[in-house]
């Protein structure tokens, strides 16, 4: 009885909605529930799933399209949740931030964000840029653009020196005094005004600079920027206004600090101890590896050249120890998000992370789970995004292989639906 009911409902779906899409699928990974489904058929009705049939269900209207996906593998829509969306890191990137207009930034970052849907990411977390990530977040969801699904950060949150001050190396003269207006913050005072102006802006989310960065024109790659009382000040403000905090963090010090205040994700965590592991247990926070951007800055620190020469010796030295620290804490019970950080390396390369976190020890479906169903629910977003199940987004991407079996499949995308809209065929 309920299973007519169901397809009654079904069919009034379609009778009210008109045209949709079948997907015929010769394979469907369940993210819920950590399994790969056989002959499955999705059915689409504006920009959500309305059905997932047993078979190859035909259309209910001649109007209906119809989309052969029969040797190919279809799943959610993939969640990264570590990207920059404004730039792609060049020899050229620190001279940029002086010779580029926001108009500039704009138009890079259109290319960036449709070669980022196209690779199958339909939803990103963006986590600090000049501010411009907040109206191409606004002009995707208006449909101006071609792009993912955007939550930003607006404008990171550093101290005076740290790894978000975006003066670091500039002359005399250009923002010597950068303020929370800007995202450099030295006072609780200072982290609240902070948080309420990103706020203001309309970011979605809070990213800090917990410790020393790789790329940023200062010495240190890892020691604390901030006090306990600063990132409990941030994450409380941003609670307040219904926003989660990020950390960015290298350094192990700064790693407790930011936990123990209240950030939700640890971003890299590349010097991270056996006692932080289990203090990230403890608080319910989540790593987010970024594997791929290590790979990245230790094989550019090698291209003479490609950074500045205080960067190299750090990123000599961050990029090899990534992906051990997140194996070790995989093996240790911490919670893994998937996050990349593009825009260090090139958008539309994403893909390749699944593969290192599978060479770490992660089992491929596990790997999987943590770009769908675990980021959707860091979103707040796990009854909308990440699964292909009925009334959910219709964020659906396919590749040619199982992932199960053969993870690097996931580096070639060959179909990507975003809310219904089909990108890539």
């Amino acid at each position: 009885m309920k299973r007519i009911l169901q397809l009654i409902i079904l069919l009034l779906t379609i009778s009210v909605t008109g045209q949709n899409t079948y997907l015929h699928c010769g394979k469907v990974i369940d993210t819920k529930k950590g399994r790969v489904l056989t002959e499955k058929t999705i059915v689409v009705s504006g920009d959500k799933i309305i059905a997932l049939e047993d078979g190859y269900v035909e259309p209910a209207s001649a109007t209906d399209v119809v989309i052969d996906l029969k040797t190919k593998t279809v799943m959610p829509g993939l969640i990264d949740m570590h990207v920059h969306i404004e730039m792609e890191f060049n020899p050229g990137t620190r001279l940029e931030r002086y010779i580029l207009n926001e108009s500039d930034v704009a138009f890079n970052s259109v290319v960036y964000a449709k070669a980022t849907l196209l690779s199958g990411f339909t939803t990103v977390r963006d986590l600090g840029g000049s501010g411009v990530n907040i109206s191409i977040r606004n002009a995707i969801n208006a449909g101006k653009i071609d792009g993912p699904r955007i939550f930003t950060a607006g404008k990171t949150i550093s101290s005076t020196g740290g790894h978000g001050d975006f003066t670091n190396g500039a002359k005399k003269g250009l923002l010597d005094d950068p303020g929370p207006e800007d995202g450099v913050v030295n006072s609780t005072d200072d982290a609240k005004k902070a948080v309420r102006q990103r706020y203001k802006n309309g970011a979605d989310l809070i990213k800090i600079t917990a410790t020393g960065g790789v790329l940023s024109v200062a010495k240190s790659g890892d020691n604390p920027q901030f006090t306990i009382e600063e990132v409990k000040a941030i994450c409380d403000a941003a609670k307040d206004y219904g926003m989660h905090v990020a950390a960015h963090a290298h350094g192990d010090d700064g790693m407790q600090r930011a936990i123990i205040g209240g950030v939700k994700t640890i971003e890299h965590g590349t010097y991270m101890s056996d006692e932080t592991m289990e203090l990230m247990k403890k608080h319910d926070a989540y790593l987010v590896p970024t594997i791929t951007a290590g790979k990245e800055v230790e094989e550019k620190a090698k291209v003479k050249g490609f950074y500045p020469d205080i960067v190299v010796p750090k990123a000599l030295a961050v990029g090899p120890q990534i992906q051990g620290t997140f194996a070790r804490a995989y093996e240790k019970g911490v919670k893994i998000a998937f996050g990349t950080d593009a825009g260090v390396f090139k958008h539309g390369d994403s893909g390749k992370e699944f593969g290192y976190m599978v060479e770490a020890g992660m089992p491929a479906m596990e790997a999987i789970q943590s770009a769908t169903i675990t980021n959707a629910m860091l979103l707040n977003m796990e009854q909308e995004l990440g699964q292909i199940n009925e009334g959910f987004f219709a964020d659906i991407i396919a590749v040619n292989d199982d992932p199960t079996a053969n993870i690097s499949t996931l580096e070639n995308v060959v179909f990507v639906m975003k809310s219904g809209n089909i990108y890539k065929n």
